[in-house]
């Protein structure tokens, strides 16, 4: 599904993500991450392999809300959620987490902080349906 430009706003303005994967018990797993965007795919950088690239592997759904930095007359904050479907490809963690971490943390940021980092994994998340409070409302893939 095509990402619009008003969740695509969201989703490069630096606020953090929060990601929900399913543990093998049926229980949500919720991490919080640096997202950036690989065409129409949310892409996120992982070094090692941990608890939500496990769930990936065995489960594919996903869901990640991000607040934005906007929201209406009322004091409401806007918030987009993306549900959709994610894949683990190996390689490619330190490139991303350095662009992003231009965004996280300041231009100019070294990261990830270590020398020779492990290539890591990169999860994209291809989005199924967006939906939350703003411009984004609902949308159905």
């Amino acid at each position: 599904m095509k990402i619009p430009d008003s969740a695509r706003a969201v989703i490069e303005s630096g606020q953090l993500a929060h990601l929900a994967t399913i543990n093998r018990d049926g229980t949500p797993h919720i991490t919080i991450v640096w997202v950036g965007l690989d065409g129409d795919d949310i892409v996120i950088g992982k070094l090692a392999p941990d608890q939500k690239v496990r769930n990936i592997r065995r489960d594919p759904r996903v869901s990640l809300s991000v607040e934005a930095p906007s929201g209406d007359q009322f004091g409401m904050k806007h918030y987009l959620v993306v549900e959709g479907t994610a894949r683990i490809t190996e390689g490619g963690a330190p490139e991303l987490l350095r662009k992003l971490a231009q965004r996280y943390i300041a231009p100019g940021a070294d990261f990830p902080p270590m020398p020779n980092p492990p290539a890591g994994y990169t999860i994209r998340v291809t989005p199924a349906k967006i939906r939350g409070m703003g411009p984004w409302g609902t949308m159905l893939g």
